[in-house]
């Protein structure tokens, strides 16, 4: 369980106190040297310039202490504002700052307040414009589903190689319009369902979908039931499970691929291929968004997308996802499926 740790207020130096008001602690100092110089150039009693000075003193020292205290508070005050924004930008409020002791103090704050209101105002644009984006291609992907489907029906009627070819296009369609369908939802924080799901019954939905380019590939698949129920939200982990198999079978011209479960401390599901492999130079940047590699640009296949949303998924369902590659003799990718802090439902 995530613990919260309290914020403690930095304990401002005193000398950084009396560097920022220097001149006015100075002032004070120039004019009680003034008073001293007056009662003894009026040839006054030593005893009365050395009391009144150090009345003086006393009053400034009482002064500084008090000034020095609303300081204190007022640095507290503006580091616990710094520190809320520096975590959640989200959830800082202008409003917050401490009184201010100066009409110029004022003024700043103002100023800043009405920065703070314009930056809200542009947020505001930026999200009812998103919205919108994501309203309509979300539209779009439903609607292009239907001619899919129709072309589907018609290429089920006929036989021969120009139509299983065409069927493999159409899948590859399909496949690309999902992806943007997730592509959209992924920042969208009320598509999550975490619950007990069965791991089995996640790969099976995966390993389901390709089966045809398994058999049209000639690939074997070695795999043995999963006796395994996971934390997790199922429609995503079924995305990345399919991800995952999608560029093993892309990539993989003859031998198969393997999935089974490691036991190690944490349960984590391994899909093992005996592809063509990636590229060492290219393994460091395969989840970076829009990176093809050497393998995306000589076969022309890859988007540069499936891995990138892969990895921000399973950020988001508390997993990791970690790829091991040799060229010539495969790759595997291990998804550790914890589940540290996910909230259940």
């Amino acid at each position: 369980m995530e613990q919260t740790v309290k914020h403690r207020p930095r304990l401002w130096g005193f000398g950084e106190y009396l560097l920022e008001y220097r001149g006015l602690w100075g002032l004070l100092l120039v004019f009680t040297a003034i008073f001293a110089a007056v009662f003894y150039g009026y040839r006054l009693p030593m005893e009365a310039v050395l009391y009144g000075s150090l009345l003086c003193v006393c009053a400034a020292l009482l002064l500084l202490a008090w000034h020095y205290r609303g300081f204190q508070k007022k640095m507290a005050a503006l580091s616990r504002m710094e520190e809320t924004f520096l975590q959640d930008p989200d959830r800082y409020y202008a409003d917050d700052y401490p009184p201010a002791d100066s009409l110029l103090e004022q003024k700043y704050q103002q100023f800043l307040t009405l920065i703070s209101r314009d930056r809200e105002r542009i947020r505001g644009r930026s999200e009812a414009a998103r919205e919108e984006m994501t309203d309509y291609y979300t539209m779009w992907v439903h609607q292009i589903k239907t001619p899919i489907a129709a072309m589907r029906l018609l290429l089920q009627q006929q036989n021969g190689h120009e139509t299983q070819e065409l069927q493999e296009q159409l899948f590859k369609i399909e496949e690309y319009v999902s992806m943007v369908l997730q592509y959209l939802r992924l920042d969208g924080g009320q598509d999550l369902v975490i619950q007990w799901c069965d791991l089995d019954r996640i790969v099976r939905q995966a390993v389901h979908k390709y089966a045809g380019m398994f058999i049209r590939k000639r690939l074997s698949l070695n795999y043995e039931p999963i006796n395994r129920r996971i934390l997790t939200d199922e429609k995503w982990l079924v995305f990345v499970v399919e991800q995952i198999l999608s560029n093993a079978v892309k990539y993989t011209r003859q031998g198969g691929i393997t999935v089974f479960l490691e036991e190690t401390p944490e349960p984590t599901l391994v899909i093992r291929d005996t592809g063509i492999g990636i590229a060492p130079e290219d393994q460091p940047r395969i989840f970076e968004k829009g990176f093809t590699g050497y393998n995306g640009r000589s076969h022309q296949r890859s988007t540069g997308i499936g891995l990138y949303l892969c990895r921000r998924i399973l950020t988001r369902l508390s997993h990791d996802i970690r790829v091991e590659s040799e060229p010539g003799r495969g790759t595997a990718v291990r998804i550790r499926l914890g589940s540290e802090t996910l909230p259940v439902e």
